[in-house]
């Protein structure tokens, strides 16, 4: 027996697999990330500019490239939204194995680009951030790992993924990188917490979150200087900070107009971390809340379809990507409006960066599967069947 989620779709006898997918789909999730995208490229025109000015480019160098990777990232997004959850998985986890080797490789083959943290590959033409692309597929490993333990005579599959992620976060926090390394524990806690975790484990984990937060402020100058920035009462006007929150207090609600913003001339990172500056002041606090909208829609949406979903590892995976995509959004935009440290985090689909925005289509790609209509099984045959084979 079988009844359908999410819909009343059937699935039709030699149906072709693009018709299928266009029926499956979540449409409105799909358009939501096009129009991310979109504001992307209208917010990259103004914003990098300056910066190409100052390097010595042609004026839209940095938005032509943009499309290339925002084209790829489309494409790697559409391909996998298409493969079956079964094939995701396998995929994730190789590229899980792949990225985590790169990961631990960056100390000795990678380069910080004179910014002190050494996070990227240098392939001349472009540059290449591991991490990015680790932690989508990350989380379909873990999600892996925990759905089989669920089975009956299942791995250790929970005390795995825990011992994975302290390796992870181990590599993450000698780069640098302390706002990826937070990233991944959030959404790793989320498949946890929804795979059945005790409150007890997950109140140990934020009390080791809270104790490593503590010896990274006491040992790392870089650190204690972003925190020290945060807590203090003023905000220092010729620090990034200081600039963006003026941007977004002149936006105002209707913005200075285009191309009237100054920001983008002050900001080193007006096209990545602080895009949200330049939406705020040259289009006002209209384009920041449709920013917001789309990415609660795509939240929303894919969460509510996950409810229903009785495959164990579509669930956690499926939460798990999305709670990733919105911590993700979440902390770029506190970022900007001082609700959280910097971070030096990109805002997905919206900031420049090729690693990024390839490495979200890929997560949008996975989650777009993870949330297709299919015909769900009876909830005894769940319980029953040996799943994963």
């Amino acid at each position: 027996m079988t009844e359908i989620a999410h819909g009343s779709v059937v699935v039709l006898p030699g149906e072709a697999i693009l018709s299928r997918w266009w029926r499956t789909l979540d449409k409105v999730v799909l358009f939501a990330v096009v129009l991310l995208f979109a504001f992307g490229l209208l917010l990259g025109l103004a914003a990098s500019v300056p910066l190409a000015e100052r390097n010595g480019l042609a004026p839209f160098h940095y938005v032509q490239r943009q499309a290339v990777f925002g084209s790829m990232a489309f494409g790697v997004m559409l391909v996998v939204s298409m493969m079956s959850p079964q094939v995701v998985r396998r995929l994730g986890v190789l590229g899980f194995a792949l990225a985590a080797v790169a990961l631990m490789l960056l100390p000795v083959l990678g380069t910080d680009f004179g910014k002190g943290a050494t996070r990227w590959y240098s392939l001349g033409f472009a540059s290449l951030q591991p991490s990015e692309f680790l932690k989508p597929v990350f989380i379909i490993t873990t999600a892996w790992l925990m759905a089989a333990a669920a089975e009956p005579h299942g791995p250790p599959g929970k005390s795995i993924s825990f011992g994975l992620l302290g390796v992870i976060i181990g590599f993450l926090a000698m780069q640098p990188d302390f706002g990826q390394a937070m990233l991944t524990i959030v959404a790793w806690s989320s498949v946890y917490f929804v795979a059945g975790a005790p409150i007890i484990l997950l109140t140990g984990v934020v009390a080791c979150v809270g104790l490593v937060g503590v010896v990274a402020y006491n040992n790392s100058e870089h650190f204690a200087r972003r925190i020290d920035g945060f807590l203090s009462a003023d905000v220092d006007p010729r620090t990034q900070m200081g600039y963006a929150i003026d941007a977004i207090r002149e936006g105002g609600f209707f913005g200075t107009g285009v191309n009237e913003g100054r920001v983008k001339w002050t900001l080193p990172d007006a096209h990545t971390d602080f895009i949200i500056a330049v939406a705020a002041e040259e289009y006002g606090m209209i384009m920041v809340l449709c920013i917001v909208t789309l990415f609660a829609v795509i939240t929303f949406r894919s969460l509510m379809r996950l409810c229903v979903e009785r495959d164990v590892f579509i669930r956690l995976a499926g939460t798990g990507l999305t709670v990733l995509l919105a911590s993700q959004a979440f902390i770029n935009l506190g970022v900007a409006v001082r609700l959280l440290p910097a971070k030096g985090m990109t805002l997905p689909f919206v900031s420049y960066g090729g690693s990024s925005l390839i490495a979200m289509g890929l997560l949008m790609g996975c989650l777009l599967c993870f949330t297709r209509q299919r015909p769900q099984a009876e909830i005894g045959d769940h319980l029953l069947s040996n799943g994963f084979r």
